[in-house]
């Protein structure tokens, strides 16, 4: 039987909100939680720690225009600024460069990064309601 996971995106207003509420929707007794940062997610839909113990799910995002909006171009900016202040300085100037975009409204955003790291980790799992 396929699993559902449900995440409400009218409560996803950060990055933060959405680790939460997708850790809330994987949640089982004992669930080991990843990292609350892009590659962990990817390792979880990978199945590494964090991710459905289920082999056949799908995740709904309903309401997912109110989600991308919030992780729009503000968030990626803010995400951003975070990441560099703690990347390593080989990194700098990419980061810098796609701050630079993010301020002009250009590149990925989060929400964009979130549902590529879905379609590239786990193919057909994400319908966008």
């Amino acid at each position: 039987m396929m699993a559902i996971f449900v995440l409400d995106g009218t409560v996803v207003r950060s990055l933060d909100d959405f680790w939460r509420v997708l850790m809330d929707a994987f949640d089982s007794p004992g669930r080991q939680y990843f990292g609350r940062n892009l590659d962990a997610f990817a390792d979880c839909l990978s199945g590494g720690p964090g991710g459905p113990e289920a082999d056949d799910y799908v995740v709904e995002w309903h309401d997912h225009a109110v989600s991308r909006e919030h992780l729009g171009y503000p968030e990626t900016v803010r995400q951003l600024e975070l990441h560099l202040a703690r990347c390593h300085p080989s990194n700098r100037a990419a980061i810098e460069a796609r701050l630079a975009a993010a301020h002009d409204g250009r590149g990925q955003t989060v929400f964009d990064q979130l549902v590529e790291i879905f379609e590239s980790r786990a193919p057909g799992v994400l319908r966008l309601q």
